[in-house]
């Protein structure tokens, strides 16, 4: 298995993947001012051949569903219903006439398909599914086992969908099976009812201080309307701003050329960023104040990952398991696995974003893989690598072969320091 470097290494930062995000990073590529709505951005994964005399023969995955639609029809609609009334009032500059020209072919394309997996997300579950298959041909081999598992949302079940059937049609032998059941809800999207209540609560006076002086959209909204008085009795300026975000970044997960960049400054959407970002490590991730609430959420998934390798390494055989759900579950896995900079805890709201950047860990179709090898001449000796998003990456396991862990000094560190309540 040789070395490949990756095409898209430097988009994506192979070297620094993990070093403190700054605003010339936001600003270099203002798709990842989109946070979690950022486009999977891996074309070619890496990998380092395991030590001689390993094998690879199976592999535990958790994946974020591909690229979708915003989640409903209305967040598209009120602001191109909201131009339109403008317009019919003579209240819009050329730019809002543009806007909401632009909007309005937008909406030919996401018009009903609200919280919708898009193409793009399907092309990236085949295209991770195929790198997958390439990377380790000795686990797909003949009749593998590969099950597969998904949430109850439907755009995950797509996701689990595209990708096994490109595994199914690079090997038509592989013995696959697709199930999305309450019944696996439990450790695929665990929440429970402390981290709940926290999230509804807890955090939110902190953070809209920290909004109130991040979002500034009196610029923007002067821009598209030329009627003050339209502005004071028809606009809110911060919900409009806000629309207009998610819009704007959601583009590069739709089929469209189309792009509202251009009624952004870099240092709004930089801004706007910190925000989702700011949501995303409280609400999901390893915030000192959420008092570990979010990652044990976790748990459940990760005595489930646990469980399963073990019962791949007891048959003997080759295996796969895939898991398919959502940034809200890819966050805390990647936290409490303590994968490389996915577990930094930061308590000043400024610097949130030199800690945890969403983006890194859950863009779309956003993947923890965990590879297993086993030993030749000895089936009990097992060594495991990390890989997030395709890159291979550390724990804090002390190892002398990185990428590679002894699975039973990685089982013991997880269930002597991680799962214990």
């Amino acid at each position: 298995m040789t070395i490949k470097i990756l095409l898209s290494a430097i988009v994506f930062g192979c070297a620094s993947l993990f070093a403190q995000t700054t605003k010339e990073e936001i600003f270099t590529d203002l798709n990842k001012a989109g946070g979690v709505y950022y486009a999977y951005p891996v074309t070619e994964s890496l990998n380092t051949a395991p030590p001689k005399g390993y094998k690879p023969f199976y592999i535990s995955h958790y994946g974020r569903h591909g690229s979708r639609y915003l989640i409903s029809d209305r967040d598209y609609k009120w602001v191109i219903d909201l131009l339109h009334k403008a317009d019919k009032e003579n209240a819009l500059t050329p730019l809002g006439k543009d806007v909401m020209t632009r909007l309005d072919s937008l909406y030919i394309e996401t018009e009903k398909r609200g919280g919708d997996l898009s193409p793009l997300g399907v092309r990236q579950h085949r295209g991770i599914a195929e790198r997958m298959f390439r990377a380790y041909p000795e686990v797909f081999k003949g009749e593998t086992e590969v099950s597969a598992r998904s949430t109850i949302v439907v755009r995950c079940v797509l996701s689990m969908d595209a990708f096994v059937e490109r595994l199914k049609e690079l090997n038509p032998k592989l013995r696959t099976t697709r199930e999305s059941s309450d019944r696996y809800m439990n450790y695929l999207n665990y929440h429970s009812d402390e981290s709940n209540a926290y999230t509804t609560k807890e955090w939110k006076e902190q953070y809209r201080k920290f909004e109130k002086s991040h979002v500034n959209p009196d610029r923007l909204v002067k821009s598209l309307f030329s009627d003050p008085k339209f502005i004071e009795t028809q606009v809110n300026p911060e919900s409009l701003m806000w629309a207009l975000y998610y819009i704007a970044v959601g583009m590069q997960d739709v089929e469209t050329q189309l792009s509202f960049y251009d009624i952004f400054t870099p240092q709004e959407l930089f801004d706007i960023w910190q925000c989702f970002n700011y949501r995303f490590y409280v609400c999901d991730s390893n915030f000192p104040g959420n008092r570990g609430l979010l990652l044990d959420n976790a748990k459940p998934l990760l005595r489930n990952i646990i469980a399963s390798a073990d019962e791949c390494i007891a048959s003997g055989k080759t295996g796969v398991t895939l898991r398919f759900g959502h940034d809200g579950n890819l966050i805390p896995l990647a936290g409490i696995l303590r994968l490389k900079d996915c577990y930094n805890q930061e308590e000043n709201p400024a610097d949130f974003y030199k800690a945890f950047s969403d983006f890194k860990i859950a863009p779309m179709a956003g993947n923890i893989q965990m590879i297993f090898f086993r030993n030749d001449k000895n089936p009990e000796d097992i060594l495991v690598k990390f890989m997030l998003n395709e890159r291979e990456i550390s724990i804090p396991v002390k190892t002398d072969i990185f990428p590679f862990y002894r699975w039973q000094d990685v089982k013991s560190f997880y269930q002597t320091k991680v799962l214990p309540d």
